[in-house]
């Protein structure tokens, strides 16, 4: 089936793109959850009006990016969440908690979808996330999750 990407999507292309994908892949995830249209004469032109709001909100180079990453990288991130008593957090740290967290320590604006867990954080203590930049740059951010 062929789709236009609506948002950016890890292994398969970024806001805008047309791809070929499986139609079970497109039909029970991608557009469901809005991260693809079908794709149509017609939609062809929405393409164009995606790929323009994409560079607005895209870091351009990679000399910028670089720049944020050292930005970053040099800040540490403390969260506040409530937890058990064996350290185990009541639900878990999100992506978006995560993005507000460096906000408030004095990074820059990190869009959510762009910040990967690897694994879902539902422990106290020191954990490692990395924020996509860039296809070619990413940051290494650490995360200081402590009890409420």
């Amino acid at each position: 089936m062929k789709i236009i990407l609506t948002n950016e999507v890890s292994g398969l292309g970024t806001a805008g793109d047309v791809v070929e994908v499986k139609d079970g892949y497109a039909r029970n995830y991608l557009l469901p959850r809005g991260f693809a249209i079908r794709w149509t004469k017609g939609g062809e032109k929405d393409v164009e009006q995606i790929r323009r709001a994409r560079k607005i909100h895209e870091i351009a180079t990679i000399e910028q990016a670089n720049e944020i990453k050292g930005r970053i990288e040099g800040l540490t991130v403390r969260l506040k969440v409530r937890a058990g008593d064996q350290g185990r957090l009541f639900g878990s740290v999100t992506p978006a908690d995560i993005a507000s967290a460096v906000k408030s320590a004095g990074g820059p604006d990190v869009d959510k979808r762009r910040i990967e867990l690897g694994s879902p954080i539902k422990t106290l203590g020191s954990h490692q996330v990395t924020v996509r930049l860039h296809p070619e740059v990413s940051a290494k951010v650490g995360v200081e999750v402590g009890a409420a």
